[in-house]
């Protein structure tokens, strides 16, 4: 194991500004250092004194006002060790960071502390080790280049769109006849298994278009030729459920069946659906609309590609507790989701391999999932180590309007007002988070106004103002908007802008 030592001056907690205290960093390893701090008594006096108050307040001794007992009688009382410990406790934090700053390191998880040295009334030395950002290079962002599926807009998807538009000014006209091929029900489901009714097994007024074939298998087939009324028993396989996978008796009672009439594609139904004169109109319009989808999806695509490229050229390894650490959070919020699902991990598999059958990358087995879990992990974390240098090595910071623009998108997304965004940030410490999420994307921005994107016909991919809804607008529109955008609530927006003040003072 390789090891190296520099020294910084650490500025005490509560301390002028004239004195400092050294500290000595130890590489242990590429990504973990050991942290060396000491610290003369009477720089701790402050942390003394606070200790002092605090238990004064808290504790009642006859003879004495509540908060005015003195040093010698707590100490008497509780002990001086106890002082001793309460004072370090709050020193610490405050030397560590210090300490990390005047050091230049960039620690990834929490430090180990301890007291190695405690000298009553003389010197008070801890170390702390940590894992830190290993050093390593990150390629020009000119030389990256990636690829991406390019933007092809069938007929076909066009027309699937037009379908879906007729159907939203359709109706469903009740018929007496049999059920046909097409025809929407009502219908009820019974199971039952050695004549025994399944409790978890029945549905009652369910709709269901014959021929999608989207519940038990058999069921089509069962519908078919019958009326109104009428009712046919079938063996089939459950699909859901506590009894998924068990072979059950289902009989099936229809009890309406409905016609869709669609408004035919024509210019009167593009008056009536649209602000176009002609179907011709309509059908470029959703043709449009297909592209503007499709950028915005090859735009994420092209984001992810640019960072694996980059990720790719990288030598550094996340460090191993850091990535543990991630991994096993992972893991257990997997687990509570199968858990409140009531699926095992094996039955969440084998339903996606039913779902998924094109999708050759799926993981098939419990081993190979949780291997791909700690494969993602370790990409996330690098690419938040990549992202976070490259903001470090070139100073990128955060404006408070970036803040306030970045809170307006969280509060629109998680349905609150801004203000109520701004007082959890505040209340569950998430001010650094979030700047750390606006550095990243703003550098993972400039990575993408450099890198080579083209898509897989040859073609550059436009990605330059791209707006959120796939078009795309000139500059001085692009941020005219952005401008709008923000101001659209004075009053919230000031709300953010002071807390943003706020916030900007703690991190």
């Amino acid at each position: 194991m390789s090891s190296s030592a520099r020294t910084g001056q650490t500025q005490p907690s509560g301390a002028s500004g004239v004195i400092t205290v050294p500290s000595t960093v130890e590489q242990l390893s590429p990504s973990r250092v050991k942290i060396t701090v000491e610290v003369p008594f009477a720089e701790l006096k402050p942390n003394m004194d606070k200790a002092y108050r605090d238990l004064a307040s808290q504790v009642q001794i006859p003879g004495f006002r509540k908060g005015k007992v003195p040093p010698r009688i707590l100490d008497q009382r509780f002990g001086r060790g106890a002082i001793l410990s309460e004072a370090l406790n709050d020193a610490i934090p405050d030397l560590y960071n210090t300490a990390v700053t005047d050091n230049s390191l960039s620690p990834l998880a929490q430090p180990e502390v301890e007291v190695t040295k405690l000298e009553d009334g003389e010197v008070v030395e801890f170390t702390a080790e940590v894992d830190v950002r290993p050093d390593f290079d990150v390629p020009a962002f000119d030389t990256v280049e990636a690829q991406v599926d390019a933007i092809e807009i069938t007929d076909e998807a066009v027309d699937e769109r037009l379908e879906s538009l007729r159907a939203r000014f359709g109706s469903l006209d009740e018929v007496d006849r049999p059920v046909e091929d097409g025809d929407h029900l009502t219908i009820d489901l019974v199971a039952r298994k050695d004549g025994e009714v399944l409790e978890d097994a029945n549905v009652t007024d369910i709709s269901y278009e014959v021929g999608t074939g989207r519940m038990v298998d058999g069921l089509d087939e069962a519908v078919l030729g019958l009326s109104a009324g009428d009712s046919k028993k079938f063996t089939s396989v459950l699909v859901g459920g506590p009894l998924k996978d068990e072979e059950a008796e289902i009989e099936v009672t229809v009890k309406k069946v409905q016609v869709q009439d669609l408004p035919a594609a024509d210019d009167e139904f593009a008056q009536l659906a649209s602000e176009f004169d002609t179907i011709a109109e309509l059908r470029e319009d959703l043709k449009r609309e297909l592209i503007q989808t499709g950028r915005v999806e090859q735009a994420n695509a092209a984001r992810d590609a640019v960072l694996e490229a980059i990720i790719a050229q990288v030598d550094a390894d996340v460090p191993e507790g850091v990535l543990n650490t991630e991994v096993e959070a992972r893991k257990e919020q997997i687990n509570n989701q199968l858990a409140q699902a009531g699926l095992t991990l094996e039955r969440y598999l084998e339903e996606s391999d039913e779902e998924e059958d094109d999708d050759e990358d799926a993981p098939k087995d419990v081993e190979s999932f949780w291997a791909d879990t700690e494969k993602r992990a370790a990409d996330a974390l690098k690419a938040q180590m990549i992202l976070d240098k490259v903001a470090d090595d070139r100073e990128i910071g955060v404006e408070q309007d970036e803040l306030t623009q970045f809170i307006v998108r969280r509060a629109q997304a998680t349905g609150v007002t801004p203000d109520q965004e701004v007082q959890h940030m505040l209340e569950h410490n998430h001010v650094s988070e979030y700047m750390g999420e606006i550095r990243r994307s703003k550098v993972l921005d400039l990575m993408m106004s450099a890198a080579k994107v083209t898509d897989s016909n040859g073609e550059p991919v436009e990605l330059a103002n791209l707006q959120a809804d796939g078009s795309i607008a000139d500059p001085a529109q692009a941020a005219a908007e952005a401008d709008a955008e923000v101001s659209e609530d004075e009053e919230s927006a000031e709300v953010i802008e002071e807390s943003a003040e706020e916030a900007d003072a703690k991190a």
